[in-house]
């Protein structure tokens, strides 16, 4: 719950920034000058950009939670019993142990949503996370798609 109120927070922070942002490029245009002109319209790209990012970023995180849903109401959850540091980090050899075994299981089943997505989270305890976004792509891409 504290992940869910921190992104609602810094994403409504970011859409008050777009807006900001979008003011001013407004106001640029309405100078009405060539360099303003082009400055406020070059101000403006960054809101729609920004905006973009962050529709893309809440429909990844809203999918992956939907699988994550799914996957604990079938009892598929991967059991988090990897060791810990002191700090509370997860220890390396303990999170690579964990992904060998999951790079298995994908390997042995590669169009299981299922197995991507644990691959995904141990991608992530592993601490690769490019490689934990594309494994979860790859598990939302297959849940997405029809049964073959």
């Amino acid at each position: 719950m504290r992940a869910k109120i921190t992104y609602f927070v810094l994403a409504t922070a970011l859409v008050v920034y777009f807006v900001l942002v979008g003011s001013r490029g407004v106001l640029l245009i309405q100078q009405g000058t060539l360099i303003t002109v082009t400055f406020g319209a070059a101000v403006l790209i960054l809101p729609v950009i920004g905006i973009w990012f962050l529709w893309k970023n809440t429909q990844f995180v809203t999918r992956a939670n939907r699988l994550a849903a799914q996957l604990e109401a079938e009892g598929g959850l991967p059991v988090d019993d990897l060791v810990r540091l002191p700090s509370g980090r997860i220890d390396r050899d303990s999170a690579d142990r964990v992904f060998t075994q999951r790079q298995a299981e994908t390997e042995a089943a590669p169009n299981d949503w299922r197995t991507w997505f644990r691959l995904a989270i141990a991608y992530h305890d592993a601490r690769d996370t490019p490689r934990a976004r594309k494994a979860m792509q790859r598990a939302i891409a297959l849940h997405a798609a029809p049964p073959q």
